[in-house]
């Protein structure tokens, strides 16, 4: 019932005999780029550090801001005694 149906006499594909209107453009080779291992360890490691550099001074600046609002509300608190 749900079978494929083929043809009877299967006929060949028609064989291209049109030529192409321009000339292939020509191709130049692609100049080979070669990285070694050491370049990208390289890359990787200064990336690594230079975001840890930045956390670090995240970091800091967060908890200098927390400890100067609080020194602030101390003093505040102090001098309406």
């Amino acid at each position: 019932m749900f079978l494929p149906k083929y043809p009877d006499s299967p006929t060949p594909p028609p064989a291209h005999t049109r030529t192409p209107a321009d000339p292939a453009p020509v191709r130049r080779p692609v100049p080979q780029i070669s990285i070694s291992t050491g370049a990208v360890a390289a890359v990787l490691a200064g990336g690594v550090v230079l975001t840890a550099l930045l956390a670090a001074v995240a970091v800091t600046a967060i908890s200098v801001a927390i400890a100067a609002v609080v020194l602030r509300s101390m003093l505040r608190d102090q001098q309406r005694r």
